[in-house]
């Protein structure tokens, strides 16, 4: 496990690693870039840079967690990619449902076979699933996560490179936005941001605010409004009952 940056979550918890681009939000993938780094600097498991692999030994670290945790799972991969076995699926789902104390975020952007998959999976309330969204010619995404048994639905419009006049929110629990971040990012127009906030608005879904992004993603901070947006789901879905 490790602590987390990631101003929605926690912690980060990887008992996969790699993958491969499905979409442009793929084009500056930034756990690509951090495999290599760690392959560099000699990390065992990230020997094989970004190509797929599963992690056996990382499936016991939730159950020596001793606090209550908000869990980011994957954050260098997708769990379902489909070069990642069902049965590995199953594990990683196993673990989390006898895990109850902890919440679990679970993005991925092949939602074609989470839907395939989500009947075979158990989903109890502390696995949260989302989709990342980053423009129009992937809203289909949403579709295929809103037909899914996953109790917390929600999605990443990260990095957020066009707009999203139209979502569909129903049945979705929480968005997040935030601008693409690095040398080479793509410009996110304030008007996008305003207009998927004022949907959500509408809607009564949870709305928060990550970052502008840009090559000084901190300079720039996440300031909307004149105000940060941290809403989350409803927060009795965070008291780990």
């Amino acid at each position: 496990m490790a602590q987390s940056s990631i101003e929605w979550t926690e912690m980060t918890w990887n008992p996969t690693t790699g993958c491969t681009k499905v979409s442009s939000g793929c084009k500056f993938c930034y756990a690509e870039i951090m495999s290599k780094r760690l392959q560099a600097m000699g990390i065992e498991k990230y020997k094989d840079a970004f190509k797929i692999r599963v992690h056996e030994d990382q499936l016991s670290l939730p159950y020596t967690w001793k606090s209550s945790k908000v869990v980011f799972v994957n954050s260098m991969s997708d769990l379902f990619h489909h070069d990642i076995p069902v049965d590995f699926i199953k594990k990683v789902f196993k673990v989390m449902n006898e895990n109850p104390n902890h919440v679990f975020q679970v993005l991925t952007k092949r939602a074609d076979r989470l839907l395939e998959l989500h009947k075979e999976l158990k989903w109890t309330h502390n696995i949260w699933m989302g989709v990342s969204v980053e423009n129009e010619l992937v809203t289909n995404r949403i579709n295929f996560l809103r037909k899914t048994d996953a109790k917390v639905k929600f999605l990443s419009c990260e990095p957020l490179i066009g707009p999203l006049t139209s979502l569909n929110l129903k049945k979705i629990d929480w968005v997040i936005v935030g601008g693409e971040s690095g040398h080479k990012s793509r410009p996110m127009d304030v008007d996008w941001v305003l207009n998927i906030q004022e949907q959500c608005a509408k809607s009564n879904v949870a709305f928060f605010f990550k970052q502008w992004g840009g090559r000084n993603k901190k300079a720039n901070g996440r300031l909307l409004n004149g105000r940060t947006y941290d809403e989350m789901p409803d927060q009795q879905l965070l008291s780990f009952a």
